[in-house]
């Protein structure tokens, strides 16, 4: 019987540290990769478009022209 609970320990993720120091790293890796490329996604979105095609009054600008 003493057996069978070594043999369930080794499996167990709280036991064996060299599993679960493994599945640790694999899911801070893909954290990683999912931020980077959700972040690169989101910079892509909101991406400045060109240069907007806006009027300027006479009067404002570095030499002033008035009526």
């Amino acid at each position: 019987m003493a057996h069978e609970i070594e043999n369930t320990k080794d499996k167990e993720f709280g036991y064996n540290w060299v599993t679960s120091s493994r599945f640790l790293f694999y899911v801070q890796v893909l954290i990683l990769v999912a931020l980077t490329l959700g972040g690169c996604f989101q910079l892509y979105q909101h991406r400045y478009k060109g240069k907007p095609d806006v009027e300027v009054p006479g009067n404002t600008l570095y030499t002033p022209q008035y009526k």
